[in-house]
């Protein structure tokens, strides 16, 4: 996607293929079903289970800092290492990770554009060998809040009007007619949206094999609705990380210039006391 404000931030399924072997290159498989990656994977990469490798789980938080240099270490990623992750869903927890590690400053982190199932309709090879990794020292960075939203900050661009609210999930979740979608666990207890939000499904930036649409099919898209680049921009969804996939639209497909990331997202808004919805 040369066109794209940071092309450098997504590479094909070609460009992948070709550096399997590069040993300043490493892959990183992160699924919504995390038993994929034993069923077959690119090979070479490793695989982050995003509900205990990349978030706190006894405080419903992202990874922190040690646990996250942990991660990195273990996984064989230095401070200069290309890191390229991928992922089924068309890279929803791919896209969650990405952003993750730009939170802790890794300089070189793409998307596999297209993701797992890209890789999959172009029938190239999967294999179940895991690859060896020597573990080596990660010094990350301290966290850069400058992408990520709270709730607080909602609240107060619900107050000023300054703030172009993006809602990614379904529209049967924007307006209330499900809480989340079939057989997902975590959810709230009041369905709708966070008020003068705007509709826009993270999967209308895809197209059928799951890798992005034009740059001016992107823009046309968020323009249509309102988005424009002269306001920050939240997005959010059910946990985090569908929005974390516009959130990497916006920001380095069409270089929107403050665009964060709500994670606590409709898990934690519909559970607030004393939070306004709309439906």
């Amino acid at each position: 996607m040369a066109s794209s404000a940071s092309p450098e931030v997504l590479v094909s399924t070609a460009w992948v293929a070709e550096h399997l072997s590069d040993a300043r290159v490493r892959l990183v498989e992160v699924d919504v079903d995390t038993q994929s990656y034993e069923a077959g994977h690119v090979r070479g990469a490793l695989a982050w289970n995003w509900n205990n490798q990349l978030c706190d789980t006894r405080r419903r938080d992202i990874i922190g800092k040690g646990d996250f240099e942990n991660l990195m270490g273990e996984s064989g990623i230095a401070a200069d290492t290309t890191v390229v992750i991928y992922g089924d869903n068309n890279n929803w927890f791919a896209a969650w990770a990405f952003w993750q590690m730009k939170i802790y400053g890794h300089r070189d982190v793409r998307l596999m554009d297209g993701g797992r199932k890209k890789w999959e309709m172009e029938q190239r090879d999967l294999v179940q060998e895991k690859p060896p990794v020597q573990r080596v020292a990660y010094k990350a960075k301290e966290p850069d809040l400058s992408i990520r939203a709270f709730r607080d900050e909602v609240f107060q661009g619900l107050d000023q009007k300054n703030v172009n609210l993006v809602d990614v999930r379904s529209a049967d979740e924007y307006t209330g007619k499900i809480i989340a979608p079939p057989g997902l666990p975590e959810t709230a207890q009041r369905a709708g949206h966070i008020p003068g939000a705007v509709n826009i499904p993270w999967s209308k930036a895809v197209k059928e094999d799951g890798s992005f649409r034009s740059v001016e099919e992107l823009r046309a898209l968020y323009e249509a609705k309102g988005v424009s680049r002269d306001r920050s921009t939240i997005a959010y969804c059910r946990i985090g990380e569908r929005s974390s996939h516009t959130w990497f639209v916006l920001k380095y497909l069409l270089g929107h210039p403050n665009v964060k990331n709500y994670d606590g997202s409709w898990t934690e808004w519909g559970n607030l006391v004393d939070a306004p919805i709309e439906r």
